[in-house]
């Protein structure tokens, strides 16, 4: 931990409240590392910071720290209802760690309380607790804090309460807009005074964010973090003690390589990155079984509550497996949630031979190299035992399907498109390394043929659920299928379902119906003209189909007298309209 501390905290140019030196004393932080080093003086002496550091390298403390000695500096005291400080943060898991840091402190300080506002939780409940206790310090992710900013009607009136805000704490800013918040974070700022101490702290820098660096700090110091032994050119965006590699293998051999190298590594810790909350339930589930005497949770986004509950602290993680190369801001951070504060630690990859290029992308485009590692030993085919699995249990046959689907359509809206290409998956390798025993009916397969692909002779519809309550119900509900297809007479189907990664968003159509509609108000033309321009163009649609000839077409439409502006006009609206339709 030598080369990546800036010295004790004594050291410090302003001296920390005693308090605060006892509990780091407490929790073995003998020295600074070099970000808390750079911040915690500029954000003391009341200056905006911006900072960019390779995640794990002691951020929390750099801000936590600050907050504490500006609330005490405060010269009217923060009252049961005033907000000093308010830290944003994009994940629950994030807002449930920095509250945990920050309990470890204001422990000391009873005159402080903090609230943590996340979802997952009935916002009612927030809103109860904070209207009775009352908050100094809230740590909240944007949905759910935007969300208290509009609960004025329920009895809570946050603009009021934040009117004493002295900092605002933006962590993982990078990931705030990457995941979405943009507006949400717009719309807090809104509420909160010019008049405070800012601190944006990154792992990465963007467009967007020095966009929110102007809209959010006023003349901040701008500290780029490089930790010791790294060169001064280099912009690399991970710890240097984090080794990063990347294997390749088939479709149909990425699970049986995982299962190989987890076995072989029983001893360490990890966390293994899917695409998909599906594919985390399905491979989870199948793990706890093929990996003995080894803990294994599942920990995802549709999770609510169970997530806090799971909450796993990555300190020391020895090592990081990820299968499915994500978002390329996302990798940076998850990558970093290993070899933390000065451990070391390796991330994995695992690629199919024709993504081997996002290798050169992360070097090039994320300053993150990733080294060739030789392939698993030793890797036993464990798929049969995964189909066994479905074969017993129709919940395992369900997962399995589902988590197909879902990383199918992940696939298909990877950023990167010109690397992940949904034309150059194989299917059929992608369904033998799913271990499924039939190919699922989805829009992505229609009208394709899979003879690489052996489905089981068992009827999937005779698959059971374990759960005796659960398969009860099924039952029911095929009985009741089956009298209403009796007793129905079969309806036509007229719209085909397009594939969902080729689907427009109901955004679009709405924006286009209304469009349609802002034109039809404006429009000049009366319900007299508007019926002449429709027949006029029905014409000009059956001339084009070669169903009536050019003179019955000039008959028709001089028929009816007009005048001759208005043939005119009629003529050149109905080319425009034919061309449009055709």
């Amino acid at each position: 931990m030598d080369n990546t501390t800036e010295g004790k905290w004594d050291s410090l140019p302003l001296k920390l409240n005693h308090h605060i030196l006892q509990t780091l004393d407490e929790l073995k932080f003998t020295h600074m590392t070099p970000v808390q080093s750079a911040c915690i003086p500029l954000f003391m002496s009341n200056k905006d910071v911006a900072a960019e550091a390779v995640t794990g390298s002691g951020k929390t403390l750099a801000f936590v720290i600050p907050i504490i000695e500006i609330l005490l500096k405060r010269e009217e005291k923060l009252k049961k209802m005033q907000v000093g400080a308010l830290v944003i943060t994009p994940t629950r898991e994030l807002a449930l760690q920095i509250s945990e840091v920050m309990d470890h402190f204001i422990h000391k300080f009873p005159q402080f309380s903090q609230i943590l506002l996340i979802g997952g939780s009935n916002p009612i409940e927030d809103v109860e607790k904070f209207k009775e206790q009352g908050a100094n310090i809230v740590i909240a992710t944007p949905g759910r804090l935007e969300d208290m900013f509009r609960r004025k009607a329920d009895g809570l009136d946050l603009a009021s309460s934040v009117k004493s805000l002295d900092v605002l704490v933006l962590d993982e800013a990078d990931r705030l807009l990457d995941m979405g918040f943009e507006a949400s974070l717009n719309t807090i700022l809104g509420y909160l005074p010019k008049q405070r101490r800012t601190g944006l702290f990154s792992a990465t820098q963007t467009q967007e964010l020095e966009k929110l660096v102007r809209a959010g700090l006023r003349n901040p110091v701008r500290i780029t973090v490089k930790e010791k032994g790294v060169a001064a050119s280099s912009t690399q965006k991970t710890p240097s003690r984090l080794s990063n590699y990347y294997t390749i293998c088939r479709a149909e051999d990425k699970f049986n390589n995982l299962v190989a190298f987890l076995r072989q590594h029983k001893h360490e810790k990890h966390l293994v990155f899917f695409s998909t909350c599906a594919c985390v339930e399905y491979y989870g589930r199948a793990l706890e079984t093929l990996v003995k005497n080894v803990t294994i949770h599942c920990i995802h986004g549709k999770m609510k509550n169970k997530r806090n509950k799971i909450f796993l602290v990555c300190v020391s993680l020895g090592a990081r497996i990820k299968i499915f190369p994500c978002n390329i801001f996302a990798f940076v951070h998850r990558c970093g949630r290993t070899a933390r504060i000065g451990n070391q630690g390796n991330a994995l990859v695992f690629l199919l031979p024709m993504e081997e290029s996002y290798v050169n992308f992360l070097s090039i485009n994320q300053k993150c190299p990733l080294q060739k590692m030789s392939p698993v030993s030793d890797v036993v085919d464990v798929l049969p035992k995964v189909k066994a699995m479905a074969l017993a249990d129709r919940a395992a046959f369900d997962r399995g399907m589902r988590a197909f689907v879902s990383f199918v359509q992940a696939y298909a809206k990877h950023e990167c498109s010109l690397i992940f290409r949904l034309k150059d998956l194989d299917f059929a390798a992608l369904a033998r390394g799913f271990a499924l025993l039939r190919m699922p009916k989805m829009p992505e397969l229609r009208g394709k043929t899979f003879p690489d692909f052996t489905e089981t002779t068992v009827d999937t519809d005779t698959i059971r659920y374990k759960d005796k309550n659960r398969e009860k119900q099924r039952q029911k509900m095929l009985a009741e299928q089956k009298a209403k297809a009796t007793t129905d007479p079969p309806r036509k189907k007229f719209i085909k379902n397009k594939a969902w990664s080729k689907q427009k968003s109901k955004k679009e159509r709405k924006k286009k119906n209304a469009a349609k509609r802002k034109r039809a108000e404006g429009s000049d033309v009366d319900e007299e003209d508007m019926t002449e321009l429709l027949n006029d163009t029905r014409l000009l649609k059956k001339l084009k189909k070669g169903q009536i000839t050019e003179e019955d077409f000039e008959k028709q439409i001089t028929a009816v007298p007009k005048t001759k502006g208005k043939t005119e006009g009629s003529s050149q609206a109905c080319n425009s309209s034919g061309d449009e339709a055709v």
